[in-house]
């Protein structure tokens, strides 16, 4: 709550929205899915002085909602409550319903007032606080693509890309910056422009991509990586929220289609000292000592962050040439085929576009592991390899670890990138990855029976 004496958020809100009937709080799981309950309007005062009591099992959660017992937090221990709180300006309307409900992000807390471990927004505070130790103050930027698809599947099945609403006709081209595409779809797009100014959310660019009915949307650049991060997960929400009103599904899986372009999450980073210096910035040249030992550090630590980058068996997908999609540990300057990319611009605008996650990672935990790596490499003072000039996917450098379980096994032996999640923390979230691996594995696909059924 605000000191005694001044409006409170929640006073303030009530005053402005006495139409408001009920409440969704709203916390995020593992792997970014907003997970939490629905309160009536006379709850809301109790839980911002008292804080919301919630599973600790949303942490040991897979992709399907079901709990993973070996991590410790469900029954072995009497499935325990711990407190949720909520997060400071991220009560607002949630005009996508019917009645008047409004929605808040929360986040979880042992009943001491100490952060919960596993809680992916209380790790990446942590490393926030690691920078500001140093003096060291990030500036960032996320950058979601998704596709919107067709709510009905075709006669086989299959995915099928949006009707246009302009046209009436079903896309099955789309120019990359399309003015046209974005024009056919101004009134969804329109609407979620609408939504995120409501909710606070700074939206900034929309983009038409590279496959029929994927877009991308830019936020705009934050001092504050955790609010960034607030607002990745609110846009993804409004999104599938906004797109389901206009009759269409929205999804951030990161390979819907297998012949078409992947959905990423990129993100923009700087650093600032503590007089607001981009302490990337060199007066002559692209880049200075910092900014390499930056990239050195996100180099040596990427193999271990993949399964924090690209969380589920379908992130891999994405990893194919000719898609954009970087495969090895490299970076350059104002190249998109490498993982790091530092894009041109105004000095004091030097930065670091990371363009290795997938739109289905949790936003915190991706933002954790650049942060992270960029205060390792600093720190020790990690020199990268040479920046990769033209094509890197002719280059041959070290690859990264592209399916799942290599992925989990590199972090599972790491001690580094550990060090900055906590051992609690990355025993969890590897034990709920590996079993819903293994889950995975189980399934017989629908391609192996046409396969071997008769040929075997």
């Amino acid at each position: 709550m605000i000191k005694v004496g001044q409006t409170t958020e929640v006073e303030n809100f009530l005053s402005n929205h006495p139409e408001v009937e009920a409440i969704d709080v709203l916390i995020s799981d593992l792997v970014g899915f907003a997970r939490g309950k629905r309160i009536e309007k006379s709850s809301l005062e109790k839980i911002y002085s008292s804080g919301l009591n919630m599973p600790a099992t949303i942490f040991s959660m897979n992709v399907l909602g079901e709990t993973i017992e070996e991590c410790g937090l469900g029954q072995d221990i009497g499935e325990p409550d711990m407190v949720c709180k909520p997060i400071a300006n991220t009560l607002h309307m949630a005009s996508w319903h019917d009645r008047p409900v409004a929605q808040v992000l929360m986040s979880m807390f042992n009943h001491d007032g100490t952060p919960f471990f596993a809680d992916p927004r209380n790790i990446l505070s942590n490393v926030v606080r690691q920078l500001a130790d140093i003096n060291l103050f990030p500036v960032v930027a996320v950058e979601l693509e998704f596709y919107l698809l067709d709510k009905n599947k075709d006669s086989n099945g299959n995915l099928q890309a949006p009707i246009s609403p302009k046209t009436g006709k079903r896309d099955e081209h789309t120019q990359v910056y399309s003015v046209d595409t974005i024009n056919d779809y101004s009134a969804l797009l329109d609407d979620i422009n609408r939504v995120c100014i409501e909710q606070n959310v700074p939206a900034d660019t929309a983009v038409a991509e590279c496959a029929p009915g994927q877009f991308e949307i830019n936020l705009k650049h934050e001092a504050d990586p955790i609010t960034a991060c607030d607002n990745a997960i609110l846009l993804k929400r409004i999104i599938k929220t906004v797109a389901d009103k206009h009759n269409f599904d929205a999804t951030f899986m990161a390979k819907p289609y297998s012949n078409e372009a992947g959905s990423g999450m990129h993100v923009h980073a700087s650093l600032l000292d503590e007089c607001g210096n981009n302490v990337f910035a060199d007066d002559n040249h692209d880049y200075n000592e910092t900014l390499e030992h930056a990239i050195g550090g996100m180099l040596e630590l990427m193999p271990a962050s993949m399964p924090l980058l690209c969380p589920n068996v379908n992130s891999y997908r994405r990893f194919m040439p000719g898609y954009y999609v970087a495969m090895a540990k490299n970076w350059g300057v104002d190249n998109r085929t490498v993982a790091l990319r530092l894009p041109r611009g105004p000095k004091n605008a030097t930065r670091i576009e990371h363009r290795v996650s997938g739109a289905d990672a949790n936003p915190y935990l991706v933002m954790t592991v650049i942060l992270a790596s960029i205060h390792y490499g600093i720190t020790n003072k990690i020199s990268p390899i040479a920046p990769t000039v033209g094509n890197a996917f002719d280059d041959d450098c070290e690859a990264l670890p592209l399916k799942l379980d290599r992925a989990l096994e590199v972090l599972e032996n790491d001690q580094i990138l550990t060090s900055y999640l906590g051992e609690a923390f990355t025993k969890n979230y590897h034990l709920v990855k590996q079993k819903e691996l293994e889950q995975f594995d189980m399934n017989i696909s629908e391609l192996e029976v046409k396969w071997y059924l008769s040929n075997s």
